[in-house]
């Protein structure tokens, strides 16, 4: 029998708990979009760096999706379109930054196959987000 202690019972069942936790998953992005908003020409840098051209064109379509992403997995309207903005962004952007097959063994391929794989924990984040609000609208 797996039985739920009832101090992570009661923890689950608060209702800001879901929220919160939503909140803990997009404040990454959040931030990074309000901080872009703030400093475009260190945006268009950060593109630039990576390699993506026009820089201005890559700077607002990621500011576009980590702002409007975060808002709907917020608002728990169209989670599944913000969860999907936010996967798939993750996802390329972890390949686009986070290549380590192309790297020397060392600290370096090390650090970015790290990082790599915390994107795709994150990425896993935003589809189970995508599934308990689908399956919370269908069982309502």
């Amino acid at each position: 029998m797996n039985r739920t202690p009832s101090f992570v019972g009661a923890v689950l069942d608060f209702t800001p708990t879901a929220f919160l936790a939503r909140l803990a998953l997009v404040s990454a992005y959040l931030v990074g979009g309000i901080d872009k908003l703030g400093d475009w020409p260190a945006a268009l840098a950060e593109q630039a760096h990576f390699g993506l051209t026009p820089p201005a064109l890559w700077a607002t379509l990621t500011i576009a999706v980590e702002l409007t992403g975060s808002v709907l997995i917020l608002s728990g309207r169209l989670v599944w379109l913000g969860a999907g903005m936010l996967g798939v962004f993750t996802f390329f952007a972890a390949l686009v930054a986070n290549a380590f097959w192309t790297m020397p063994e060392g600290p370096e391929r090390f650090g970015a196959m790290n990082a790599f794989f915390e994107h795709m924990g994150l990425v896993g984040g935003f589809v189970l987000v995508a599934v308990l609000a689908h399956k919370g609208r269908r069982d309502a």
